[in-house]
C-alpha cells in the first residue's frame, strides 16, 4: 500500500526536549580551557561538550535573557531549577549541533534559515508563533535556532548520501505512487426515506450536479452535507468510501446502512488530481523529511563521540536532556583518564 504523502508543510516549531526536534538558544559560549590539571569538575562550568564548554556565568545569562521576556517569566513561573535545566539542555545542544557542522563541514546561512521561516510560515505572522514559544518558556531566538537545526539535520543527512531523494526522477516515482491518494473530490451525501425517493434525487443531481444544495435542503439531519464538500481520496473511510472511489465526476449512488434509517443518497460533483508541480513542495518535503532522520542519526553520533558531562549541581544528562539526578546521588565530572577531584558526597558548587 502506498504510503500517505503528508500534505502540510512541516512546521518550524517543533515539540521541545525531543532529540531530533530541538531549540537552542544562540549564545556564544567561551572556549577557555578549565583552569585545573587534567580534570572537568570546576564549578565555574555547567556543562563540558568534548573541548567546548558552556560555562555557569554563560548558563545564568541565558536564563536572564528569557527571562527578560514577561511572557517567558509568566509561562515559566520565574527562575528556578527546572527551568534552568531547560535552557542548559538548549545550550548543551546547539554545542552538539556546532560540533557536528563543524566534524561534516556544513552550515546554514542566515540568509537560508530566513527562507526556510518564510516558507514555513506560509504567509502568517511570525509574532504568533514566537508568542506560542513565549508559552513554553522559548524564546524567538529559540525558534530560530531550532530552525537552523532542521535545516543542519538535512545538510548532515545529504552528506551521508541520501540527497537522491530530493532529485528530479526520485520525487516524480513519488509522484506516481502517491498520486491515486492525492486525487480531489467534492463530495455530498444526504438521507431520504425510502428507494423510491433516493432514486429520483440521484436523477436529479445526475442531470444537474449545480443542483445538489437545493436537493440536499430538501431532506435536513445529522446526516446531509448541505453543500458539497471538498475533500481527498486518502480521506475518504468507512461504509461509503468503496462506491465513493468508483463513482465518476457528475454521477453518484445510493446505499443502505445498518446503523442509518433510510436510504444515502452519495453524489460526487468533481474529480480532479493534482499536477506533480502543484504537489511538488509537499514531496520535497517528505523527502527531506526522511533526510533529516539520517542527519539526526548523524548528531547522534557525534553526540556520542563528544561525551557530555553536565555539572551534577544542576542534575543528568539523559536522553538528550538535562533531568533532575535520581534520588539525589549524582556522579562526578571525570576527566578523560577517568580521575576525579572534590569532595564525592557533594555536586559541584557555583
Amino acid at each position: 500500500m502506498a504510503r500517505r504523502l503528508h500534505r502540510t508543510p512541516r512546521r518550524v516549531w517543533q515539540a521541545p526536549l525531543v532529540r531530533t526536534r530541538r531549540l537552542t538558544a544562540s549564545i556564544a559560549v567561551g572556549l577557555a580551557a578549565v583552569a585545573l590539571a587534567g580534570c572537568r569538575t570546576s564549578p565555574s562550568v555547567a556543562a563540558y561538550v568534548g573541548d567546548e564548554q558552556v560555562t555557569v556565568a554563560e548558563l545564568q545569562a541565558a536564563v536572564d535573557d528569557r527571562l527578560a521576556d514577561p511572557a517567558i517569566a509568566e509561562a515559566v513561573g520565574g527562575q528556578g531549577t527546572d527551568y534552568t535545566r531547560q535552557v542548559l539542555t538548549l545550550l548543551v545542544r546547539e554545542e552538539v549541533y556546532a560540533a557536528a557542522a563543524r566534524q561534516h563541514d556544513v552550515e546554514v546561512t542566515d540568509a537560508e534559515l530566513d527562507a526556510f521561516i518564510e516558507q514555513a510560515l506560509a504567509g502568517q505572522d511570525a509574532s504568533a508563533l514566537y508568542a506560542q514559544a513565549a508559552t513554553q518558556g522559548y524564546s524567538a531566538e529559540d525558534v530560530r535556532e531550532s530552525a537552523r537545526q532542521q535545516l543542519l539535520r538535512r545538510e548532515l543527512g545529504a552528506a551521508t548520501g541520501d540527497a537522491a531523494a530530493l532529485d528530479e526522477a526520485a520525487l516524480r516515482a513519488r509522484y506516481e505512487e502517491v498520486r491515486g491518494s492525492l486525487e480531489q473530490l467534492q463530495l455530498g451525501y444526504f438521507v431520504v426515506p425510502d428507494q423510491a425517493t433516493a432514486d429520483a434525487a440521484l436523477a436529479q443531481l445526475t442531470a444537474d450536479p449545480a443542483s445538489y444544495p437545493a436537493v440536499a435542503a430538501q431532506h435536513p439531519g445529522d446526516n446531509t452535507l448541505p453543500q458539497l464538500q471538498p475533500t481527498t481520496a486518502s480521506e475518504v473511510s468507512g461504509p461509503l468510501a468503496e462506491g465513493i472511489a468508483a463513482a465518476p465526476a457528475g454521477t453518484g449512488f445510493t446505499q443502505t446502512l445498518p446503523q442509518v434509517p433510510g436510504v444515502v443518497v452519495v453524489f460526487v460533483g468533481s474529480r480532479t488530481t493534482p499536477t506533480f508541480e502543484q504537489v511538488r513542495p509537499q514531496l520535497e518535503s517528505e523527502a527531506a523529511s526522511g533526510i533529516e532522520e539520517a542527519g539526526a542519526a548523524v548528531v547522534q553520533e557525534v553526540s556520542d563521540d563528544l561525551s557530555t558531562k553536565v555539572n551534577p549541581r544542576y542534575g543528568v544528562l539523559e536522553d538528550d536532556v538535562v533531568q533532575e539526578a535520581d534520588g539525589g546521588v549524582v556522579d562526578l565530572l571525570e576527566d578523560t583518564t577517568g580521575d576525579t577531584a572534590g569532595d564525592t558526597t557533594a555536586p559541584a558548587g557555583g
